[in-house]
């Protein structure tokens, strides 16, 4: 059991008991989104998850980390998988999937646990406590309608008042008798949990959120405001002198060296081990600031400010509101960096609320949305890029305050009430492509795997395996006129590394005559089964992971395949190869399409919005040019423009047969098959399947 605790703590909300689940039952599940699966799986005893809604109290939440979580291994010791039956999606809200990053992990750990599982539901407004393998569960009827930040805070002071010694450090007498400096690791939601809006989702520390799916709602709907951990024990590593030979060999052959030009780590420098960088869209605020990032990470893509605004964000949150500050001021103002920390301390989703302005702008345009409109609302849109806009509006959503009322229900369910979804879905005003859920900024028309993936899938995929090269290509091709890789040796170096299907370089050909093809449902299925695994239950970091390209590197051939099974082994003592986290991310990929088919799941309903089947794709938040790797008629690869084109509905159709079979499932419905199940160890889910008529056919 070295890198596990062995043992989960089960906390039963309603009868404010805690108990042990034993690890070693689930250790072949890896850790993370394979623990949860699996344990939600077990949990949920009758199965009967046909209309089971994410804010009912039979709701099994979890919350898990990895074997490698809290250890030395680089980028990989800091993120928590949350999973359960969400909130956001449309028309089933789906078991799926978000995390977080941060130190939450790594104290869960330290305090002799390898993740959370939450049922029931407090009568009162509930924050739990733990501190090692001590669990108390506290009242937060004076934490109830707190912001995240002053939430946490206030559980800090009361816990310097009850745990701080003379001199400043907690002593718990823990596993090993130890002694921490540290505040507990929090993880809490705001307003707009508390009140059960679809928008809510948790935040830990300032910046660090499991926003997509509701689970803000979830936690609200259970009254659970906050769970603190504070762990003063240590992890068993198998091999203490491997882990670290492996770490220094990762940062000799595949990091950015001290002396070493930028320009060798790329145009944007956000490869394996490059330089701490905060990861902005917006103008960072006035003052000195320094790098931060999760617990083990090496590459800080946060920051802390002197101001202390938007602290820890990085990346989309800090540009939902960068479009409305453009359109109302010209360019970016500190609007943007405001609504950044204002969204934090709501506990609101950045990407909903970025799809939700957009769609409320274009129904203003259209004469629908305003005071005494057909939308009735006290709205004013004539402010939108404003300050006090956002803080409207994050009133509005968070509070079920005036059109907040329909919103909270999600964006999609809004425009349904409202009796425009038919429309504006078709027309593409209402950008929510698959689920209920917001375009994540990668237009399923051009980058096809992000697509397809979410559409068989439970939520978007939000996984950046592919998209970090069109990335460094568009801005190398922008600013040099020339790629940082050709997009031959992009094909080439990423799918030798794609076992089962490795070789097969038309898997990255995103030309038109390939959308439907074969190649792209084993891409999709690679990239599910490699995602289940190394990324959501091993919780190797998605911007670091994989790392296919390295700029740091003569021949440009990174470290994955080579050395996350090496970290794992060292910490484990374990004998896992590449290959095997990947048919064991196919294991759970199987798994969790047997609980969507007892939830109704069917072929049928995965489908595109139809406004992705019958317009063109025009331009992305980057402008019109797209650049993606294409091999042409003659056999030579080249990066070719994607943008202009749309999917077509049979084409898809086609498509979807092909991954089914690839899978294994049932072509005409999409569920699982008893050979496939039985063929992954999983006989008891092919008989609860058959025993209520969900068994897909041979």
């Amino acid at each position: 059991m070295n890198g596990y605790q062995g043992q989960i703590l089960h906390l039963d909300l309603t009868r404010r008991e805690y108990s042990a689940i034993d690890t070693e039952k689930y250790i072949d599940w890896g850790g993370g989104h394979g623990l949860g699966s699996a344990v939600f799986w077990d949990l949920c005893k009758d199965k009967d998850l046909a209309n089971m809604r994410g804010i009912d109290p039979e709701n099994v939440v979890t919350l898990m980390t990895s074997p490698l979580s809290g250890t030395l291994v680089p980028s990989a010791s800091g993120r928590v998988e949350v999973q359960g039956i969400g909130y956001q999606q449309y028309p089933v809200n789906w078991f799926t999937r978000s995390n977080f990053g941060g130190r939450f992990g790594g104290q869960l750990k330290y305090a002799g646990w390898d993740g959370i599982v939450v049922e029931g539901k407090a009568d009162t407004p509930t924050w739990v406590e733990i501190t090692d393998g001590e669990v108390a569960f506290r009242d937060a009827g004076d934490l109830w309608g707190k912001d995240t930040q002053d939430t946490q805070k206030a559980i800090w002071d009361v816990q310097s008042e009850e745990l701080l010694g003379l001199h400043g450090w907690t002593e718990l007498g823990g596993r090993d008798t130890g002694r921490s400096s540290q505040r507990s690791a929090i993880v809490t939601i705001g307003p707009a949990g508390e009140n059960l809006s679809a928008f809510g989702c948790l935040i830990h520390d300032a910046g660090n959120a499991s926003g997509q799916c509701g689970f803000g709602a979830v936690f609200g709907s259970k009254n659970l405001k906050a769970i603190s951990v504070l762990g003063t024990g240590s992890i068993s590593i198998a091999d203490p002198g491997a882990l670290l030979q492996a770490r220094l060999a990762a940062k000799e052959l595949y990091a950015q060296q001290p002396d070493a030009p930028l320009s060798e780590a790329g145009v944007l420098g956000v490869g394996f081990g490059a330089p701490p960088k905060p990861s902005l869209f917006c103008p960072p605020p006035p003052g000195a600031s320094g790098p931060q990032s999760c617990q083990g990470c090496i590459n800080g893509c946060r920051a802390r400010w002197e101001s202390a605004i938007a602290n820890e964000s990085s990346c989309q949150e800090t540009g939902c509101y960068v479009v409305f500050d453009v359109i109302a001021h010209g360019q970016p103002t500190d609007a943007s960096i405001q609504a950044t920390d204002l969204v934090q301390r709501y506990g609101v989703n950045s990407y909903e609320t970025e799809g939700c302005l957009k769609y409320l702008l274009s129904l203003n345009m259209k004469g629908l949305l305003g005071a005494g409109k057909a939308i009735n609302t006290s709205l004013n849109m004539d402010r939108l890029g404003e300050v006090d806009f956002i803080k409207d509006f994050l009133d509005m959503v968070a509070y079920r305050k005036d059109i907040g009322e329909d919103l909270a229900e999600g964006t999609v369910r809004a425009s349904i009430k409202w009796g425009r979804y038919e429309e504006d879905s078709a027309d593409g005003s209402l950008g929510f492509p698959y689920w209920g859920m917001v375009e994540h900024g990668y237009d399923s028309r051009a980058e096809i795997e992000w697509g397809y993936g979410s559409i068989v899938g439970d939520r978007d995929i939000n996984e950046h395996c592919f998209n970090w090269l069109m990335w460094e290509s568009f801005v190398s091709i922008g600013m040099t006129g020339a790629p940082s890789f050709s997009a031959e040796e992009f094909a080439k170096i990423a799918t030798d590394k794609m076992a089962p299907y490795a070789g097969d370089m038309k898997m990255l050909d995103y030309g038109t005559p390939n959308l439907y093809s074969e190649h792209i449902a084993k891409l999709v299925a690679w990239h599910r089964h490699y995602s289940r695994f190394w990324k959501q239950s091993a919780l190797y970091c998605d911007f670091r992971y994989p790392d296919f390209i390295n700029f740091h590197r003569g021949d440009k051939i990174g470290l994955s395949g080579q050395m996350e099974h090496e970290f794992w082994n060292a910490v484990t003592g374990g004998d896992m190869t590449w290959e095997k986290g990947i048919e064991i991310g196919r294991r759970i990929w199987n798994l969790d399409n047997a609980i969507w088919t007892l939830q109704g799941r069917h072929r049928d309903m995965a489908k595109f919005a139809k406004y992705v089947y019958l317009h063109p794709a025009e331009e992305w938040h980057m402008g019109s040019f797209y650049p993606m790797p294409v091999q042409d008629e003659a056999g030579q690869w080249q990066y070719a423009n994607v943008m202009g084109r749309n999917l077509d509905e049979a084409g898809v159709e086609e498509w979807k047969t092909l991954f089914y079979k690839l899978e294994g499932w049932d072509a005409q419905t999409g569920w699982p098959t008893r050979a496939t199940l039985e063929a992954l160890e999983l006989p008891e889910v092919a008989d609860k399947l058959e025993s209520v008529q969900k068994l897909g056919a041979a």
